[in-house]
């Protein structure tokens, strides 16, 4: 027994005190994964007070809801605008026009579609054109009766007949599933020139005469099966949050 009890103190003090320490600190990792570090955070916070400054607590809350109500009031001041810029286009347009946010979109099909929150409990109907600060954004395909589908320009399936603003060249735009579409001329030498603006053409009878489209970015005049340009879209397709619908009768048997 004795040997057994100087064996054991000889352990102990060579070992005993890293001994604990190490079950210590394994206890202590192991209750900071169990806690998450709750028990060290609430340490640091009560050994910390004294040195705080003193915050009034009704003082704090009210400084935050003025910073939200002032971020509410930056918000509607841009929803204001854009509104603002939306109304400027329905003076120029004839006919009944209904503004509308944006109410869904797809990432993987961004440029092709949007969901209007507008349908035919506001007198939205198939075949409606929507416009955007900027031009002509695409036409009604769909509608529910809160919300509408619409085939943006960009949709590679798109077709708008347009024509030249300068030169009266005619054309077929077709989308290319980003800010760019391409112009396909129906002759075979049009004059066109890199910046002249694209509108849509009288002889469409999908969308009304003279709606803004876009601008030539550039031009390829021996572009196979027809000399060809590229157009720049002048409504921002990627970056819509309202649009606004407006009623269009399209043609009973639509070429354009």
């Amino acid at each position: 027994m004795a040997i057994a009890l100087d064996t054991i103190r000889r352990w102990w003090s060579r070992f005993g005190v890293p001994s604990v320490l190490a079950a210590t600190s394994l206890a202590a990792v192991l209750a900071l994964r169990q806690t998450q570090g709750e028990v060290l955070t609430e340490t640091f916070y009560w050994v910390s007070a004294p040195f705080r400054p003193k915050v009034n607590l009704d003082v704090a809350l009210s400084t935050a809801a003025n910073r939200e109500l002032l971020a509410r009031v930056t918000e509607l001041q841009r929803q204001n605008r854009q509104l603002r810029q939306l109304l400027d286009i329905r003076e120029e347009l004839v006919g009944e026009a209904v503004p509308a946010a944006v109410v869904s979109r797809s990432a993987d099909g961004w440029w092709q579609e949007i969901s209007l929150g507008r349908g035919a409990n506001h007198n939205v109907s198939p075949g409606d054109v929507v416009m955007a600060p900027g031009g002509l954004v695409g036409r009604v395909e769909r509608v529910t009766p809160n919300t509408s589908r619409i085939l943006l320009v960009s949709d590679p399936t798109s077709r708008v007949g347009v024509t030249l603003s300068r030169t009266r060249a005619m054309g077929v735009l077709r989308g290319r599933g980003s800010q760019l579409a391409v112009l396909e001329f129906f002759e075979r030498s049009p004059d066109v020139q890199i910046g002249d603006t694209v509108v849509t053409s009288g002889f469409s009878s999908l969308y009304p005469a003279s709606l803004i489209v876009g601008r030539i970015q550039s031009v390829d005049l021996d572009a196979s099966p027809a000399p060809a340009a590229v157009v720049e879209l002048s409504a921002p397709i990627s970056l819509l949050e309202w649009g606004i619908i407006y009623s269009y009768d399209p043609a009973i048997e639509p070429t354009l």
